[in-house]
C-alpha cells in the first residue's frame, strides 16, 4: 500500500510549469496523452506484474494486433521510435545489408545516423517528388546483389503516411511488396503515423500492411496520443527470428513494460486510434483549405494526413512563429511545415489563420 502521507506529498510538490491552453503546429509529438490512455496507465498500475513482457497486459495486446493486423502478427513492444525502426531494420538485414529508402525517409533524415551506426546497416535513398517510393524508383537502387564492393540491397522501407504528409494507397503498397518480393527483398513499413493514413483511406490497416505483402512494421503510438511506446510487428515470421534478443540488445526491452503495452491497448482495442486520427486529421484539412484562400500561401503537397507543407515569406514565418510554434522544412526555400494532433481544436486552428492572413496583410 501507497503511504497516503507520501501521496499528498507528491500532489503538494507537484507543479504544472505550462499552459495547458496553448497548442502549436510544431508537432503530434508536443501533444500530451489522451485522458483514455491516462485512465488505462492508471488501472494497470496497481499491485505487481511480472517484468520484461511476461505481464497480463503485454500477454492481452498480441491478442489485439492480432485483430487489426492478422493471425502470424507478433508485437514486440519498444519505447520509441527511432528503437522501433533500428530494431526491425536489424531483424531483416544481414550485416552487409542494405535497406532502400525514399530521402525525405525519417530512418535517414531524422534519426541521427542511428539506423546506420547502431543498427549497422546501409542506407540506398532515392529522391521522390511527394516522399513516396514506387517500384520503378525503387529500382535505381536495386541492383548489385553479387557485387562484394557493394552493400547488399535487402530491404524496402517505406513511411505511412510518408514524411511529407502523402499517403499510399493499397495497391500502391501491394505492388512494392510484390516487386520487392519479387527481387528477394523485404518490406519495412515505418507507421509512426499509420493511423492518420488508414483514418484518410477509411480502410483497415491490415489493408495496406500484413494484407499487401508487408513484412514488418514500426507502428507508432505517441504522436496518436500515447505518453510513450510502439511496436516491431512481425507480419512475416518466416522472415525475422530472434526479435526478443534483438530488442534487449538494441536496449529497448522495457521492465514495466506493461506500462508501454496497456497505452497500445488502449488505443487499438477499441477505435480511440481512428478517432484520435480522423479528428487530428481533419484539423489539418482545415487549416490547409483556411490557407490556400491567403493570397501569398501556396500548399506544396496534398494534405492526405496531419500535416500541411506550405511556402510562404520568410520574414512572415519568423514573425508567426513568435505565435505559434511551427518549424520550417525547408528554410531557405521559405517551406513550413504545420502538424495537427488528436487535441487540435477548430479555435486553435482559425487563430492561427487569423494571425496568418495578418502577418501576410503587413
Amino acid at each position: 500500500m501507497a503511504d497516503p502521507q507520501a501521496v499528498n506529498r507528491a500532489k503538494t510538490d507537484a507543479r504544472q510549469h505550462h499552459d495547458p491552453q496553448i497548442r502549436g503546429f510544431a508537432s503530434d509529438n508536443y501533444a500530451g496523452a489522451h485522458p483514455e490512455v491516462l485512465a488505462a496507465l492508471a488501472l494497470a498500475n496497481g499491485g505487481h506484474q511480472v517484468a520484461y513482457g511476461e505481464d497480463e497486459y503485454t500477454e492481452h495486446l498480441q491478442r489485439v494486433f492480432r485483430s487489426h493486423f492478422g493471425q502470424r502478427a507478433q508485437a514486440f513492444p519498444v519505447f520509441n521510435g527511432t528503437g522501433a525502426n533500428v530494431v526491425a531494420l536489424q531483424a531483416v538485414t544481414d550485416r552487409w545489408g542494405a535497406v532502400i529508402a525514399a530521402d525525405t525517409a525519417h530512418i535517414h533524415v531524422d534519426e541521427c545516423g542511428a539506423p546506420e551506426r547502431i543498427g549497422g546497416l546501409k542506407l540506398l535513398t532515392v529522391p521522390t517528388p511527394d516522399g513516396k517510393l514506387t517500384p520503378e524508383l525503387i529500382d535505381r537502387e536495386a541492383h548489385g546483389w553479387e557485387d562484394e564492393h557493394r552493400a547488399m540491397p535487402q530491404v524496402v522501407s517505406i513511411t505511412q503516411s510518408t514524411e511529407l504528409g502523402t499517403v499510399y494507397t493499397p495497391d500502391e503498397v501491394r505492388a512494392i511488396c510484390d516487386h520487392a518480393h519479387e527481387r528477394k527483398m523485404l518490406v519495412h513499413l515505418d507507421g509512426s503515423r499509420i493511423a492518420n493514413a488508414a483514418a484518410t483511406l477509411d480502410v483497415p490497416m491490415r489493408a495496406f500492411t500484413n494484407a499487401a505483402g508487408v513484412d514488418i512494421l514500426s507502428f507508432g503510438g505517441t504522436k496518436n496520443g500515447a505518453v510513450f511506446g510502439e511496436a516491431v510487428v512481425v507480419l512475416n515470421p518466416d522472415a525475422v527470428g530472434a526479435m526478443k534478443h534483438l530488442r534487449k540488445l538494441s536496449m529497448q526491452l522495457a521492465s514495466k513494460m506493461r506500462f508501454v503495452s496497456v497505452q497500445l491497448e488502449a488505443l487499438l482495442a477499441k477505435d480511440l486510434w481512428l478517432r484520435n486520427a480522423r479528428h487530428a486529421n481533419a484539423m489539418a484539412q482545415r487549416l490547409a483549405t483556411g490557407a490556400r484562400e491567403i493570397p501569398g500561401v501556396e500548399i506544396l503537397y496534398p494534405v492526405q494526413s496531419n500535416g500541411v507543407f506550405a511556402r510562404l515569406p520568410h520574414d512572415v514565418s519568423e514573425r508567426l512563429q513568435k505565435r505559434y510554434r511551427f518549424y520550417f522544412w525547408d528554410e531557405s526555400a521559405g517551406v513550413v511545415r504545420w502538424m495537427c494532433a488528436f487535441d487540435t481544436e477548430e479555435s486553435d486552428v482559425d487563430g492561427f489563420l487569423t494571425a496568418l492572413r495578418a502577418e501576410m496583410a503587413r
